[in-house]
């Protein structure tokens, strides 16, 4: 076990460049304005760190009810299950043939309501044809005999439409709480226009039935088409979608240069992309931020310069007693963990945890210790527990 940190003002004022497809929604960095949050020094940190493996560019992970075991998604297509008593890993049979360019790849993985019943897992990555590409969601039964795993009778549920670019797929997974609605986030795929058009599901959150069919009384289920799939729009690239214990829905968004958001997501509302941001477009264009009276659900929390948050949780836990019900946010430029006050709906106070690593995922272990992911170039699994 070891305690990491280093600084992170260089990385959050840093600039980055909109031309190269995986980086452009991830280092962006640069903003208008100097709103951060307040950073914590590393004897300050009310953790310990503690290394426990490490993955080649992982995305996302997820505990298996029961076990504690752990999914580990690769970007570049591989499935790890790990083993909660003995920490070895194996790699899962039967994943899909993924296209890995720019920000495509292997995405994310949760489980089903009936995992503990059938083994249900649903996951998310990107298929490509010919020049366009699009995320997918598949539901799959995970089997484990004898020291080997694999996905049985994988079958997709859902498609993003399929257009050119390698970015801004989003494909973040969350089952609510109700075990009866699968809800999708699906970034406008940096095409900017297609978040303000409900004929299209770019840019949008949707919530589907545990079978991928529009889920019966989504706000425009009446229009039929990919409109009966929608939630909410007006999204760039939500990369954290998470349930609070309350069943409130919150999804963390990146912004352009600036403008990171962290939002409480409902019903048929709108928020803002590309018509409003408290970030500025990339090359300097400006655009009209947030403001009472818009049309727009403003951001419960946001950031410039950026932070670019990769993932989203909202703690349930009670091992660190005074975050229950608290919101973290795994930095991807920011190269730390973000934990921002929640009170129901109400954003408070935020700080950032410096890491000295891009933070890919953040997850609640079963024991109330919080797991983080590193991003490629270390690929580090960390668990934090009380110091």
């Amino acid at each position: 076990m070891r305690l990491i940190g280093l600084g992170l003002a260089a990385a959050l004022l840093a600039g980055c460049s909109a031309d190269t497809e995986r980086d452009e929604a991830e280092r962006n960095d640069a903003g208008s304005s100097t709103s951060v949050p307040a950073q914590v020094a590393d004897d300050a940190r009310p953790f310990e760190i503690e290394e426990v493996a490490t993955f080649d560019d992982p995305w996302a992970m997820t505990f298996l009810p029961g076990s504690g075991d752990l999914l580990v998604t690769e970007r570049s297509g591989t499935l790890y299950l790990r083993d909660a008593d003995s920490g070895d890993s194996v790699e899962v049979d039967g994943v899909p043939d993924v296209a890995v360019a720019g920000q495509g790849g292997l995405g994310d993985i949760v489980t089903g309501p009936t995992f503990e019943d059938d083994g249900t897992v649903y996951l998310s990555w990107v298929e490509a044809d010919g020049g366009v590409s699009g995320a997918v969601v598949g539901r799959a039964r995970l089997e484990t005999e004898a020291g080997s795993a694999s996905l049985q009778g994988l079958e997709v549920v859902w498609r993003q439409p399929k257009v050119s670019g390698n970015g801004h797929f989003s494909h973040r997974l969350a089952v609510a709480p109700d075990g009866e609605h699968l809800f999708v986030s699906s970034g406008d795929r940096q095409k900017k226009s297609p978040a303000q058009d409900t004929s299209t599901t770019l840019g949008k959150i949707v919530r589907l039935t545990l079978d991928g069919e529009p889920a019966p009384g989504n706000p425009l289920a009446d229009e039929g088409g990919d409109a009966a799939d929608i939630w909410s729009w007006g999204h760039r690239n939500v990369l954290g979608l998470e349930h609070a214990a309350d069943g409130t829905l919150w999804a963390s968004e990146m912004g352009p240069e600036g403008g990171d958001e962290l939002n409480l997501v409902e019903a048929g509302s709108n928020y803002g992309w590309p018509e409003a941001s408290n970030g500025s477009d990339y090359g300097g264009g400006e655009i009209p931020d947030h403001t009472d009276g818009d049309g727009f659900v403003a951001p419960t929390a946001s950031w410039t310069p950026s932070i670019s948050p990769g993932s989203l949780m909202i703690y349930t836990g009670d091992l660190f007693a005074d975050w229950t019900g608290d919101a973290f946010l795994g930095a991807l430029s920011g190269e730390g963990l973000v934990h921002v006050d929640l009170d129901g709906t109400t954003a408070g106070d935020d700080e950032i945890f410096e890491m000295g690593e891009r933070i890919r995922a953040v997850e609640q272990g079963p024991d109330g210790a919080i797991w983080l992911l590193e991003d490629a170039g270390s690929g580090r699994l960390l668990r934090l527990t009380p110091a």
